[in-house]
C-alpha cells in the first residue's frame, strides 16, 4: 500500500479535530481503551455526545479550551492506503504550526463552517497551502446539519471559494459537503444530501492519485552524515546517509558531488541494513561510492548533467513566524536541506495581503504571520532548486541565532 500524508486547516471552530476523530472512529481505527477514555472525558466536560475531537486534542490546554494548539499527528490505514494526518491549529497566532504541518503534506483539507462561510483565516490557510505547493486541496464544507443540509448554502460557499482559488496555484481542487458530528459524507455517503453526487471524503482520500506529484527526474541526495562503522568486519565501509530529495538513484549510476565537483559511480545502496538496486524520493538510504571522496554533511550527490543551482543570492516568498519583525539588513541562520549557514536580508520587495492578494511594495517589515517576498544573501553557497520544481531543495527556514527559534519558512522563487 502507498502512503498519503494530509493536513487539516481552516479557521477556529470549523471542526478540524472533530473531522479527524470521525475519520478515525468510522474507519474503525480507534482502540477500545482510547474510545473509553474519550467517552469519560466527554462526560466530565458535560458534553451531550462523545467528543471525537479529543482523539487528536491531546494537550491539557487544548482539552480545557476546546481548541487545537500543537500539530497532532495520527496514523491509520484502510485496505487501500496508509495515512499520516497532521491536525493543525486554526488560531492565527498558531499559523506557524499550520505551516509546519502542511509543509510535507500531499493533500490538505481546508474546513469551512457552513454557517459562517469563508473567513480570513480560511483564505489565509488556502493561500499558504498553495504557496507550499501542496498538490491536492479538499474544501470540506462542514456542519451542514446546522444549516438544514442546504444545497443553496453549499453552492454559495463553493462558488466563492472557486473564485478565490482561481487567483492561486491549486492543481487539484475537490469540494465536499460534510458533517463531522453526524458522519455524513465523511466515511459513508449522506442520505441527508441527495443533491450531492460526489464521493465521501474517505473514498476521495483513498483514491486520489499522488504518484506523479513527486519529482523523479532531478536526482538530489543531500548528505546528512558519513557512516564509518568502528568494526573490523566493516573496516572498509564508507557510506553517506540521507534522504533522497528528488529523482531515482541506481547502483552503477554516474554521479557528481557538490560543491567539490568530483565525480564517481554508485557502488551500492543500503536501505534498512540491506542492499537494494535503486532508491527514489523520499527514501532514507545509505549510498556507497566507488571512489574515496571527501564528502561531509551538507554536500549533495546528483547527476553530472542535472545539477542544482549553486548560489548565494536568493529571492523567496517567506511566511514570517517570529515575534520580532523581519526587516532589511537583519541577519539569521539559514537551514537548507542538510546545510546550515548564515544569511542576511538584502531587501524586502513586498508584503502580500492574503485576502486581496495585493502587493504592498511600501512595506518596511514583515510582522508575525505576514507573508512577503524577500531577497537574501548567504555566507556560503546553497545547492538549490526553485520551490516550484522541488519542495525539499527549494525550501528553507530562517533561524534566530540568539534564541535558536525558527522565525521564517521560505520558498525560493529565483536564484542567481
Amino acid at each position: 500500500m502507498d502512503l498519503l500524508r494530509f493536513a487539516t486547516a481552516g479557521s477556529v471552530d470549523d471542526g478540524k479535530s472533530s473531522l479527524i476523530g470521525r475519520l478515525l472512529y468510522d474507519s474503525k481505527s480507534v482502540f477500545t481503551d482510547q474510545l473509553e477514555a474519550v467517552e469519560r472525558a466527554s462526560v466530565n466536560m458535560g458534553a451531550e455526545y462523545t467528543e471525537l475531537a479529543l482523539l487528536t486534542d491531546g494537550l491539557r490546554a487544548e482539552r480545557e479550551q476546546g481548541i487545537t494548539i500543537d500539530v497532532a499527528y495520527r496514523y491509520f490505514a484502510t485496505p487501500r492506503r496508509k495515512f499520516i494526518i497532521a491536525d493543525t491549529p486554526g488560531h492565527i497566532q498558531y499559523t506557524r504550526n499550520m505551516v509546519t504541518g502542511a509543509s510535507t503534506a500531499d493533500l490538505a483539507i481546508v474546513l469551512v463552517d457552513a454557517r459562517k462561510g469563508l473567513l480570513e483565516q480560511s483564505r489565509r490557510h488556502a493561500f499558504l497551502i498553495s504557496l507550499l505547493r501542496v498538490p491536492h486541496l479538499v474544501l470540506a464544507i462542514n456542519k451542514m446539519d446546522l444549516v438544514g443540509w442546504s444545497q443553496e448554502v453549499y453552492e454559495n460557499i463553493r462558488q466563492e471559494f472557486i473564485e478565490f482559488a482561481a487567483k492561486l496555484e491549486i492543481p487539484d481542487l475537490t469540494i465536499i459537503p460534510v458533517s463531522a458530528l453526524t458522519g455524513d459524507n465523511v466515511v459513508t455517503s449522506s442520505t441527508n444530501m441527495p443533491w450531492y453526487q460526489g464521493v465521501p471524503l474517505l473514498n476521495h482520500l483513498e483514491n486520489v492519485y499522488v504518484g506523479s506529484d513527486r519529482n523523479l527526474v532531478d536526482g538530489r541526495f543531500p548528505v546528512q552524515c558519513v557512516i564509518r562503522p568502528h568494526s573490523n568486519q566493516f573496516h572498509d565501509y564508507r557510506g553517506y546517509a540521507g534522504r533522497i530529495a528528488g529523482g531515482v538513484m541506481k547502483v552503477g549510476d554516474e554521479v557528481i558531488v557538490l560543491p567539490s565537483g568530483l565525480s564517481s559511480r554508485i557502488a551500492g545502496i543500503d536501505f534498512g541494513g540491506k542492499p537494494i538496486e535503486e532508491a527514489f524520493a523520499h527514501m532514507s538510504v545509505t549510498v556507497r561510492l566507488e571512489d574515496d571522496i571527501d564528502i561531509s554533511r551538507g554536500d549533495m550527490i546528483c547527476r553530472p548533467n542535472n545539477q542544482p543551482d549553486v548560489t548565494q543570492d536568493i529571492e523567496a516568498m517567506v511566511a514570517w513566524m517570529g515575534e520580532e519583525p523581519l526587516r532589511a539588513g537583519a541577519k539569521y541562520a539559514i537551514k537548507h536541506t542538510t546545510r546550515r549557514t548564515r544569511a542576511f536580508v538584502k531587501d524586502l520587495h513586498y508584503e502580500l495581503d492574503v485576502n486581496s492578494l495585493h502587493r504592498n511594495e511600501s512595506a518596511s517589515e514583515l510582522r508575525l504571520n505576514m507573508i512577503g517576498r524577500i531577497k537574501i544573501r548567504t555566507t556560503t553557497p546553497l545547492l538549490a532548486d526553485l520551490y516550484s520544481r522541488n519542495r525539499e531543495t527549494g525550501g528553507f527556514v530562517l533561524i534566530d541565532e540568539r534564541t535558536n527559534r525558527t522565525v521564517g519558512a521560505g520558498m525560493m522563487v529565483r536564484t542567481s
